[in-house]
């Protein structure tokens, strides 16, 4: 496995993938550092849900699974570019 050079945020991941935050995060829970999901800490103590490349890859899966299954909210509207 390639080192890991960037994590992106929960937040972040969101909306790259016009997807929920809260859903993306309770679809996570199940995921592991092995998967690509990290937890980022800060000085506050609550710290952030991040995913490496491959955790996106990994998440994008899951995903595609749920939606498949009919278990997935709809997708967020993408602001315009303009």
């Amino acid at each position: 496995m390639p080192a890991i050079s960037a994590v992106f945020t929960i937040r972040r991941v969101a909306a790259m993938l016009g997807e929920d935050e809260e859903w993306l995060h309770e679809l996570s829970i199940g995921m592991f550092a092995e998967d690509g999901c990290l937890h980022v800490y800060d000085l506050d103590d609550d710290g952030t849900t991040a995913f490496t490349e491959y955790g996106i890859e990994c998440l994008r899966q899951i995903i595609a699974d749920e939606r498949e299954a009919g278990r997935a909210p709809p997708r967020r509207e993408q602001p315009s570019a303009e």
